[in-house]
């Protein structure tokens, strides 16, 4: 059990922490930068060995294979026909590529992985023993985790979310001039079990706090940025939750299931779409994911997250289809019909990027004239 769970006031359910008593308050902390948050639903994966980054990179839709000691981006492993089957954060040590994944994924992605190793030089192991602290840059909370982060090979374990901007060889579908997620600079240290518990002790000795999963999830539904144990089934493609802007890089060699999200990104447009929702407030409910998204009386998508944010009050994302109209849609949760005001995070349009030439099209010959009296 995490050395969080023992502290005054928390809730934990599985294992994971879900709040310290007040999760807004807990929210704003987190953003102030003067919280830190124990991540019991996240696993550690370590990728050893000397080919391990050539490996990765062949392997997956993220450009890996140059990453240096400290370079932090994410990844995702596709079926050959372009579904995400597992997703994870990447930090590069130098010696060690570590993935953090969620934990329901992570003994599939682990077993996967191992599975494609081959005569690679390379060596995959779940590193359940250790923990995941979560953190926002630039505050109190940094510099009390940072400095008990793990550094087997002389950089500290702490992996940089590449949400907050699109990084190389990605792409932004969203057409919002301020993205959500600039602010997001949202950090995971890895940590053991000693440095967890000198991370509590010293909670009452600073003015860092501490938050729970609600507040953390809050954030990143507000910041619209997608999650493995939400928004992927078995159909997601990329660019339905606008992932291709910090997990995929779209000129790099090939990887399995790489046809279709060149197709797609160049000459199709993804079937579904993620929206952001705003949520009357007024009965105090909130749907649960899974829940139903209507327009008037079509089905037209599924709850993925919901939230209760510190400032935008009920949220959701939710996955629609792709001819969902754009308008105030209906969530059926349960016992009650929730109004919900939709902002679009990935166009209808999202896709068919490529600039392809058009033919002259040919002129029709009058019906039944012969070619040779053209």
């Amino acid at each position: 059990m995490s050395a969080f769970s023992a502290l005054p006031g928390a809730v934990s359910e599985d294992e994971v922490v879900l709040h310290f008593g007040d999760p807004i308050r807990e929210q704003r902390r987190l953003v102030a930068g003067t919280a830190v948050a124990p991540l019991g639903d996240r696993v550690v994966i370590e990728v050893a060995g000397e080919d391990r980054l050539s490996w990765l990179d062949s392997i997956t839709s993220q450009s890996v294979a140059r990453l240096g000691a400290g370079d932090s981006t994410e990844l995702l492993i596709l079926d050959p026909q372009g579904r995400v089957e597992h997703a994870a954060g990447v930090l590069e040590d130098g010696s060690s590529v570590w993935l953090i994944a969620d934990a329901a994924d992570a003994e599939s992605l682990a077993t996967w992985l191992q599975r494609m190793v081959f005569r690679s030089r390379v060596t995959v192991a779940v590193r359940p023993e250790l923990d995941l602290v979560g953190f926002f840059a630039g505050g109190d909370a940094e510099a009390v985790v940072r400095g008990l982060a793990l550094t087997p090979n002389g950089t500290a374990l702490v992996w940089a979310d590449p949400w907050a901007a699109v990084q190389l060889g990605g792409h932004q579908y969203a057409t919002i001039e301020q993205h959500p997620s600039a602010s997001y600079e949202w950090r995971v240290a890895i940590v053991d079990a000693d440095a967890a518990a000198s991370v509590v002790g010293l909670i009452d000795e600073t003015a860092v706090g501490v938050a729970g999963i609600l507040a953390t999830e809050a954030l990143r539904v507000a910041a619209w940025r997608p999650r493995w144990a939400s928004e992927v089934d078995e159909r997601s493609l990329p660019h339905e939750s606008d992932w291709i802007r910090s997990a995929v890089h779209l000129s790099k060699g090939c990887y399995r299931g790489q046809e279709t999200v060149a197709k797609v990104h160049n000459l199709g447009h993804p079937p579904r779409r993620l929206a952001a929702l705003q949520l009357d407030g007024s009965d105090d409910v909130l749907p649960s994911p899974g829940d139903a998204v209507f327009a008037a009386e079509d089905e037209v998508g599924r709850i993925t997250s919901v939230a209760r944010h510190h400032e935008d009050g009920p949220i959701a994302l939710a996955i629609l289809s792709r001819r969902a109209p754009i308008g105030d849609l209906i969530v059926k949760a349960e016992g009650a019909d929730i109004a919900a005001s939709q902002q679009v995070i990935v166009p209808a349009d999202a896709g068919a990027t490529a600039d392809v030439p058009r033919l002259t099209r040919l002129s029709r010959r009058p019906a039944g004239q012969d070619p040779r009296n053209a």
